[in-house]
């Protein structure tokens, strides 16, 4: 279609007819129910205009991305590429908004880190160069879906159990590992010779510390991730009754600290402090994401703990979880809550997802829930995880908690997998409009203009729009990455609380030049429809509405 110029008068036209129209609410709208538009609107809690909704891509072991398989491949670059296309058509099936790729599972890299080997999992070879740069692809090909890309890394795992890993040989590190330069700076646990040990930077060690932040932050200043994410592997998980190796190191950094446990959970707490000061100064705009294990304390150890009786992150692997939510060093928390509905006192979901929203409540950290889709159908976990609905209940108690702001279904070959049917279900019940990222607003924002749908025509395949963003980047105004676009049947004004959900959200599309075009396939041949188009910045904040646009 031929570019069409907005002119002055036509701009002048569309305000007036913006100043007509009913519009959602400003940019800086909220996403909880003390929104003046949840709190006057009455809303479909099936289909929420702001859900955070993806799932894990796991890279370690080949979990999920890429294939071993494709090691073999006659090209494969190619196949990889092709794999990595599947998953975020799936995403794209289920009306996802984002991704959470692991690039660094054993500190290593899928990207030409300066300072780390490239990852075995590329090529099977610790080390060997796969000959393209995996995450510029990984960014590029989610952001043209209009998918958020959270790059997950671990930060101190360094190898995997032999025989498939290099278990605690650093010989069978990669040529250029820095823990061949620097023997000192890991540890072996469970102890070597024992069945499960593997490598582990030592958190204790403030030269550790700083370089493996430094390593991540190297794709944070590369490239163009959302998200940074943590997973739930910080000290390890206690092995039988092996003891971490870490009492010279305690000797000579324990900066005053006299017990042990708590030296350990401050360690932590510095990395998770300082990584998301890291990420601010160099991108403000960047989310850091933790995903911990689901339980922080008991309420028998601490009276601030919730009411389970399961293993405690806060004492197995140095996790102060809660804390980091009260000094909101994180922008959000997911808990993998991988229990089921139901008596189970050690970790009950329904005891758990309340005391969770109670925890990010009053501050400005949000939750999504980390959800278990690999048990799902799984007989070697339970009679409640053979109830194809299960899952899909999870996401309905979710409801009660205003606090829960989206889920993340780990992983990706078990949301495909679809056992019993389970993903078809919950996607029907929850997934079944698309949704738009949450808003932070601790993140900085400026104001968008409303989009000018410039045209809107019927053609074969459907119904064309296009539009134009004015003064899009320039002076006050915000740059817009993409576009929400909404359709109502009819031709008439859309009312502020016809765009409090997602009842009559479309498609969200990513920004791509300087005039927009977008074919709604799904438009019936001689229906008359009213469309309105809205700007999202990176965060995801939104603009007025455009003038409408009629369809006869």
């Amino acid at each position: 279609m031929k570019a069409t110029r907005l002119g002055a008068a036509g701009l002048a036209v569309a305000l007036l007819g913006a100043l007509v129209a009913g519009t959602p609410a400003s940019a800086a709208e909220s996403n909880t129910a003390t929104d003046s538009t949840a709190t006057t609107c009455v809303t479909d809690p099936a289909v929420p205009k702001r859900q955070f909704r993806a799932m894990w891509i796991a890279s370690v072991t080949n979990i999920d991305w890429p294939s071993k398989d494709s090691w073999t491949a006659p090209d494969q670059v190619a196949k990889q590429k092709a794999e990595y296309l599947a998953w975020l058509d799936l995403a794209q099936k289920l009306n996802h908004n984002a991704v959470v790729v692991q690039v660094r599972p054993t500190a290593d890299a899928f990207w030409p880190s300066e300072v780390e080997p490239w990852s075995e999992y590329l090529t099977g070879v610790r080390g060997q160069n796969p000959g393209w740069d995996p995450l510029a692809f990984l960014v590029e090909e989610s952001h043209k879906r209009n998918l958020e890309f959270h790059a997950w890394m671990n930060p101190y795992r360094v190898s995997m159990p032999a025989p498939g890993g290099a278990g605690a040989d650093i010989s069978k590190l990669a040529p250029n590992h820095p823990v061949r330069q620097h023997p000192d700076w890991v540890f072996a646990y469970p102890p070597a010779g024992v069945a499960g040990s593997r490598l582990y930077y030592n958190p204790g060690i403030p030269e550790v510390r700083e370089f493996v932040q430094t390593a991540m932050m190297d794709a944070v200043k590369k490239y163009d991730i959302d998200g940074v994410h943590f997973d739930d592997y910080f000290y390890p998980y206690p092995s039988g009754t092996y003891q971490y190796p870490d009492d010279a190191t305690f000797a000579q950094y324990n900066r005053g600290f006299t017990n042990k446990a708590d030296w350990r959970r401050d360690n932590i707490n510095l990395l998770i402090q300082e990584m998301n000061a890291k990420i601010k100064a160099e991108k403000p705009w960047v989310k850091f994401g933790v995903s911990p294990f689901g339980i922080w304390r008991n309420k028998s150890a601490d009276p601030n703990g919730s009411d389970t009786t399961g293993s405690q992150s806060y004492d197995i692997i140095s996790a102060d979880t809660r804390k980091w939510v009260k000094e909101e060093w994180i922008d959000y928390i997911v808990p993998q809550l991988y229990w089921y509905i139901g008596q189970y006192p050690a970790a009950d979901y329904a005891r758990l997802v309340p005391w969770w929203a109670e925890t990010v409540r009053g501050t400005d950290v949000q939750l999504y829930i980390g959800q278990a889709d690999y048990k799902s159908g799984d007989p070697a976990y339970g009679s409640f995880w053979m109830n194809p609905q299960e899952l899909s209940n999870h996401l309905t108690l979710n409801r009660s908690y205003p606090e829960v702001l989206g889920n993340v279904h780990f992983s990706a070959v078990q949301v495909r997998a679809n056992r019993l049917g389970a993903t078809d279900i919950y996607a029907a019940e929850h997934y079944s409009r698309p949704a738009l990222v949450p808003t932070m607003s601790q993140l900085p924002a400026k104001p968008l203009l409303f989009p000018v749908v410039t045209g809107a025509e019927r053609q074969a395949d459907g119904v064309r729009l296009s539009w134009r963003q004015p003064a899009d980047g320039k002076g006050p105004f915000g740059t817009a990455t993409s576009y929400a676009i909404y359709r109502f049947d009819g031709a008439g004004l859309a009312g502020r609380c016809d765009f409090a959900d997602a009842s009559h959200l479309v498609a969200t599309v990513r920004a791509d030049g300087d005039v927009q075009s977008w074919v709604d396939t799904t438009a019936e041949s001689g229906a008359r429809y009213t469309y309105y188009v809205t700007a999202l910045d990176r965060l995801w904040n939104e603009s007025p509405a455009s003038p409408p646009r009629f369809v006869r």
